[in-house]
Formats: structure tokens, sequence, C-alpha cells
């Protein structure tokens, strides 16, 4: 077990410090009463406007993940906090179907999850995740999926019924190439080769799949590449994506210490390298300026980057995989009932 360990809340005016040993970090599920499930996006470098986030926090505990700051908008913490104090939205299934019935709804493109994972380990008892993805069947909606979790193989069922009548996409996000390095920074989320399992799986079911290697940590995981893009290939993953590292607030200092804690070896290199992609800083907040580096070791990672994708003939991603012509999404007459 980990002990309680939280940068400071940059919204709290007080701070905590541990007179003794930090207590054991345990799993709390808090129930949010919200009001809407959609999340509009304005960003204008995300491919997608709305996305659908189930769950805040991630058990899944990934020293990167960029969602950390936003646990400080609730009163808790960046680090362990995040971890493990998670956050689940009950009504979600209810509130995506009543979005869907508003007039001005006109079937785009959804993303689970634009925040923290829509298939971590409580999604296997509460089942929002599943259940929103019906409601999207059952009006058509295309859908895109992101997760490290091997639990979408589950709902294999509700994927293929978009595949039929919408449009759906599956992105595995696999940033390592090896379980030993994965392990140290995602030390909850599935083995590396047990999510290229899932990977081939959903893609021999005929589900679209993707890779995403996110993040694309400079000095950690850029020798990975090319590893990661062939052994995805063989899976039959048909697309792939990188983000490079964000180090936003908080988290910055909980994937600096966990990097100096677990590959003590390799912590200055690594921060030496990300420094040299972001013109010296250790993070840029700029539209379009986050999502690439700056420099010559940049410019090498992103000649690798175009060099491997097209040798290995992965496909451009338009619009979630959605099919030409009219758009799929329709509200069902109550003569047609429900399809799950």
């Amino acid at each position: 077990m980990r002990r309680v360990e939280n940068p400071p809340n940059r919204f709290e005016p007080l701070v905590r410090e541990w007179l003794e040993e930090p207590p054991q970090a345990r799993v709390e599920v808090f129930e949010e009463d919200t009001r809407s499930i959609l999340s509009g996006n304005t960003s204008p470098d995300l491919p997608f406007r709305w996305s659908v986030n189930p769950y805040r926090g991630c058990f899944h505990a990934c020293a990167y993940c960029y969602a950390r700051p936003t646990h400080e908008y609730l009163g808790f913490g960046a680090g362990t906090d995040f971890d493990t104090k998670i956050v689940v939205k009950p009504r979600a299934p209810e509130l995506l179907r009543a979005a869907f019935l508003q007039p001005a709804w006109s079937g785009e493109l959804i993303v689970f999850s634009g925040n923290t994972d829509c298939y971590q380990p409580l999604e296997a008892t509460w089942k929002l995740t599943r259940r929103c993805l019906e409601v999207c069947a059952e009006f058509r909606n295309p859908v895109g999926v992101i997760t490290k979790a091997l639990l979408v193989q589950r709902d294999l069922d509700v994927l293929q019924e978009l595949r039929r009548h919408a449009a759906v996409t599956v992105f595995l996000s696999i940033p390592f190439a090896d379980d030993a390095t994965g392990r140290a920074i995602e030390p909850q989320a599935p083995l590396v080769s047990r999510r290229f399992e899932a990977l081939r799986n959903l893609a021999q079911a005929g589900i679209p799949t993707g890779v995403s290697i996110a993040p694309l940590i400079p000095g950690l995981n850029d020798e990975d590449m090319p590893r990661i893009l062939a052994r995805a290939r063989d899976c039959g993953a048909r697309y792939a994506q990188r983000v490079l590292l964000r180090l936003p607030g908080s988290v910055r200092t909980v994937f600096l210490e966990r990097l100096r804690q677990v590959l003590p070896e390799r912590a200055a290199r690594v921060e030496r390298r990300i420094r040299e992609v972001r013109g010296g800083k250790l993070n840029e907040s700029g539209f379009f300026a986050r999502q690439r580096g700056h420099g010559v070791y940049w410019d090498l990672l992103e000649r690798q980057w175009k060099l491997h994708r097209r040798r290995l003939g992965f496909e451009s991603l338009r619009n979630g995989d959605a099919p030409a012509g009219p758009a799929t999404f329709r509200r069902p007459s109550p003569a047609q009932g429900r399809l799950f």
C-alpha cells in the first residue's frame, strides 16, 4: 500500500503536513449528482468537440496524467487523492439520453473519455460506460473510445452494434513497449502485454482499432516508438497517434517525483530531454504548441514517427471512422423500443 502524498492544492488556502508518517491511501468512492454529462471541448488543437466522462479520478495512477489537476477543483489532491478518491456519475446514461433527445443535438462524434479512463476498475461494477454506449447504439451516434483497460472487451456486443449502424473506433493507450517500464510509471494500469492482447481481440472482432502512444516522453519511451507501432500493427490496429507529454500544474511534481523514485538512473536524462523539446521549459500550455515540440531532437522524433507510421501502413483517421454519406444519428420512435 502507498501512503497519502499530494502536492499542495492551488485552490486551498491551507497546506497540511503530516507530523507522523502519512496514513495509507485507501480507495474511496463518491457520487456526483451532475446535471449534464456531455463535456464541450473548445480547444482548437483537439480532433473532437464532445466527450463523456462517467468518472473523475483514476485508479490506474499513471504519474503523467494531465487530468490530475482537475481533482483540485473538488478540494482533493492531485497525487494519491487522484488515484484513490474516485467520483462516479450515476446518472450519466440518463443524462446522455436526455441530451440526445434535445432538438439541438445532431449526432456529432462523442469520445469516451476526454479526461479519465472510462474503463477503470469501478466500471466493472457500475457499468456506466457500457450503459452510455448502449444509449449511443440506440440513437446510432458515432463514438470514439480511448482506454488502457482490458474491460473494454466486455462490451464487444455494444461496440459491434455501433459498428454496424453508426461508427466506432477504439484506441488502446500503450505508451511503453515493455511491462516493467509500464508498471513503474502506470503502477495500477493493466500490463502492456495484456493491452496488446486486447487490441488484437478487438480488431479480430471487427472493431476499427488504433494505438495511442500517449504520452510520448522524450528520453524515456521515444526509443520504444518503432516497437510499439510494429506490434500494434501486427495486432490489427489501423490507426496510430501520439501525444507529447504535458506536465500542467501539479502533474509536474507527481511525474518527476515518481520518475526519481522508480527510475532514478534515467530521471535526469528524461527531464533534460523534456526541456530540450520544450524550449527549456517543462510544459507548454498554448494551443497547438502544447501538442508539439521544438528543436533538433524533436525534429528527429517527428521524422521517425512519420517514417514508421508510413512504413507500417497506418491509415489516417477521419471523424472517428464515420462512414461517408448522411449522418447515422436518429431518434428512435416509441414503437421501435430499445436495442439493449
